[in-house]
């Protein structure tokens, strides 16, 4: 039997073995073995590459900070005050705690770095006040799986710290250019949600009170405060990406840590909405005890468990499909079509196809390396592109049959999968107008780069 007629089995194979719910680790890693004894690649080539990926991936160390950066910002209760904030500016307008559920993903997104986290976080926090509020709970859903989507794009962001990895950019860099393009993605899920909500007239309207705003951003100044930490750490260069990270999660356990027995001085409940706080209680967040602390950082290395090996045998995948030429045939391919935007946006499509039914690590670790140097040679600026490819790969998020996000807003607020896509779609809809804005501008990625 032909090697060529070999490794397609294999991959109808690990197709199917996927669609049945097979992990995507587990998928990649037989189809690189079977592969590789097809094309005569030594089996310890593939554990040797595995190991080095992580000896000399000092950037990737970042990557399980932000992640335990996400768990203790939400325990701690920073997440809350971020969403109450969030509400108080928005919930005089029609889908207005809606709206405040994109805008606290947002604020979410730029202190963890995680689109599952930001989703799951807000996504069950806000979901029950949505519904009781008088929103179709399939909305209320698709909401928090469409806000997550930026987690990945608004810095800091994990898959920025990979990209960069891979295709050897300043990650620091990366991060800047993510800040306008997640915050466009932001604006442009708002006005789906207002015009949704406008014409089914959902959603109860509280006044616009300075007093309540102005309590609200006290409350949530601890979330602000770790916010300008990393952007001014990495934007002023003061702090490389990991360094960030370590210095926000030794923030977010200080704070954790004094709040909790501050809470109790002053008798606090966590319950209570911040705009009824006292004025002295707004200042410190619940908290958490020393003794909680194990279980958060069991939390995060399990995510952190499931990503990293994820890294590293899509690194090897990534050269099993050197080895067999296919990059040199998708290569071809996209240079056929010639010139900036035919390659540009061809890329693009690839990007979006794959987002379809991989998550968005995969995706990046085995098109990224294909697709860059070839935009590259067209005149596409790397960083550019860098945002291009990734904003595309978070549309991935709430795209069937994959969706990764519609499936953490599934699990947490408990509405069926397929019940969401009907508003996740509209969502989608003004994603895929930003992601062409942005294509089409290149300024808008580069613009706070200082030398750019």
């Amino acid at each position: 039997m032909a090697d060529s007629t070999i490794i397609t089995l294999i991959s109808l194979t690990v197709t199917v073995l996927f669609m049945l719910g097979t992990p995507v680790l587990l998928v990649i890693f037989y189809w690189v073995v079977g592969c590789s004894f097809v094309i005569g690649l030594p089996l310890d080539n593939t554990g040797a590459e595995m190991l080095n990926v992580f000896n000399k991936g000092f950037a990737l160390l970042a990557m399980p900070l932000f992640i335990l950066t996400g768990d203790l910002i939400n325990k701690s209760g920073i997440a809350r005050r971020l969403s109450d904030f969030a509400y108080s500016c928005l919930g005089w307008l029609r889908g207005g705690l809606a709206m405040a559920a994109i805008g606290a993903c947002g604020l979410f997104a730029a202190i963890s770095g995680s689109n599952s986290a930001t989703t799951a976080t807000i996504g069950s926090m806000l979901h029950p006040e949505m519904v009781k509020g008088g929103y179709d709970e399939r909305f209320s859903a698709a909401t928090a799986a469409a806000g997550g989507t930026v987690g990945i794009i608004i810095p800091p962001s994990i898959i920025f710290i990979v990209y960069g990895f891979l295709m050897n950019l300043p990650i620091s860099d990366l991060f800047v250019a993510g800040i306008i393009p997640g915050t466009l993605m932001v604006v442009g899920m708002m006005v789906t949600c207002f015009i949704i909500c406008s014409i089914n007239g959902w959603g109860y309207l509280i006044k616009l009170s300075f007093e309540r705003v102005m309590k609200t951003a006290i409350g949530a100044w601890l979330g602000f405060f770790a916010i300008g930490l990393v952007l001014w750490g990495i934007y002023t260069g003061k702090f490389s990406p990991t360094e960030a990270a370590g210095v926000t999660v030794g923030f977010c356990i200080i704070v954790g840590l004094l709040s909790y027995p501050m809470n109790k001085i002053m008798g606090t409940d966590a319950d209570t909405p911040v705009a009824d706080k006292s004025v002295s209680s707004m200042f410190v967040v619940e908290g958490f005890t020393p003794f909680e602390i194990p279980s958060i950082v069991v939390r995060s290395a399990q995510i952190t468990g499931i990503l990293a090996p994820l890294i590293a045998v899509s690194v090897v995948m990534q050269q099993v499909l050197s080895a067999m030429g296919a990059q040199d045939t998708i290569g071809n391919f996209v240079t056929s079509m010639g010139g900036y935007y035919p390659v540009l946006f061809t890329a693009m499509a690839m990007v979006f196809v794959a987002g379809m039914i991989l998550e968005s690590l995969p995706v990046t670790i085995i098109l990224a390396p294909i697709l860059a140097p070839i935009t590259a040679s067209v005149g596409v600026d790397p960083i550019h592109f860098s945002v291009i490819f990734l904003v595309g790969a978070s549309i991935g998020f709430i795209t069937p049959p994959y969706g990764l996000n519609l499936y953490v807003a599934s699990g947490v607020t408990g509405v069926p999968y397929f019940r969401l896509l009907r508003y996740s779609s509209l969502y989608l809809i003004s994603l895929i107008a930003v992601w062409i804005v942005v294509a089409l501008t290149p300024e808008l990625a580069l613009w706070l780069l200082p030398n750019r």
